[in-house]
Formats: C-alpha cells, sequence, structure tokens
C-alpha cells in the first residue's frame, strides 16, 4: 500500500503497484520512468511503497521535446517528424531511459491528458517498455476528454499494467 497517496488511489491501481514492486524485487529487476504527461506520478507511486522502492532506480520528468533529446537522447528529427505524442518516441523515450539509467526495464509516457492544442486529441496517449533482452513493447490509448487527473490516472494503469507484464515475463 502507498503511504502517501493511497487515499486518492483506487484499489486496483495499489494492487498494481503492489505486483509491480514486488515482481521487479524477486527477479532482482530495477526500474526506471520517462514521463511526460504524467509528470512523475509512476516515480512517485513506485517510490512510495515502504519496504519496496528500493527497486525503483530513477524517473526522468521530460515534458519538452528539448527535455527527451537532452535526458534520453531522443533524437530531435524524430520528434519533428513523428511529434512528441506518437509511438516512435514512445518506444525511443522507453529505450532511452533504459540506457541512461542501468535499469532492468523502463517504462515511458507521452500524451494530452488534457487539451492542449487545437489539432491535438485530448486523452491520446503512447506507453512504451523497454527491458534488457526483450523486444519494446509499444501501446495507443484513447481515453476522451476526461480530464486531466482522471487521465493521467488511466495512464498510471496503463503504464503498471506493462511493467508489471514486463516485469513478470522475464
Amino acid at each position: 500500500m502507498t503511504e502517501t497517496l493511497s487515499p486518492a488511489l483506487p484499489n486496483d491501481i495499489e494492487a498494481l503497484i503492489e505486483a509491480v514492486l514486488k515482481g521487479a524485487e524477486s527477479r532482482d529487476v530495477t526500474l526506471a520512468t520517462a514521463e511526460s504527461c504524467t509528470g512523475g506520478l509512476i516515480a512517485s507511486v513506485l517510490t512510495d511503497v515502504e519496504g519496496r522502492s528500493h527497486v525503483f532506480e530513477r524517473g526522468y520528468v521530460v515534458y519538452t521535446d528539448d527535455a527527451k533529446a537532452d535526458e534520453l537522447a531522443v533524437p530531435p528529427r524524430l520528434i519533428a517528424r513523428n511529434g512528441a505524442v506518437s509511438e516512435p518516441v514512445a518506444r525511443a523515450m522507453a529505450e532511452g531511459a533504459l540506457r541512461a539509467s542501468g535499469a532492468g526495464a523502463a517504462v515511458a509516457v507521452t500524451g494530452f491528458a488534457g487539451q492542449a492544442g487545437p489539432d491535438d486529441e485530448p486523452g491520446l496517449v503512447h506507453f512504451a517498455v523497454a527491458a534488457s533482452g526483450a523486444p519494446t513493447v509499444h501501446e495507443e490509448h484513447h481515453f476522451g476528454d476526461i480530464g486531466r487527473g482522471p487521465c493521467r490516472l488511466e495512464c498510471l494503469r496503463v503504464a503498471l499494467r506493462m511493467l508489471e507484464a514486463a516485469v513478470i515475463n522475464r
């Protein structure tokens, strides 16, 4: 159970957090995050469980295109060609976080949690998980215009589920 955020988190998310941390610990896998629209929320919950946070290596909050390029070595031309909210960028973020952190598995999230530009789809989010010795996995979700908070909770749910699968399938 998370210490700080527990009152605000649904029970299924609490269970996912515990499963990810327990699975990572039992398989001696460290975790990293690369977050844009979630702003560090995933890293926060992974470090909020007493006695289990040691499996978390580090997190990158890379909200801007420059941050994605500087911190995770996402090529600026990849962002320019595909947009920051895209499958190629999510994959590059996860792979960059894995490389830069030395962790065993990294999850990346990039999307529009709420209304952004006029051509941006609220609730469009791309996820990727990179794990050493395994192919990078991607998912695209369309949560709709449900608001920033609810969208970020949905992102948390998906990212944790993907991390759990990556850790358990090692």
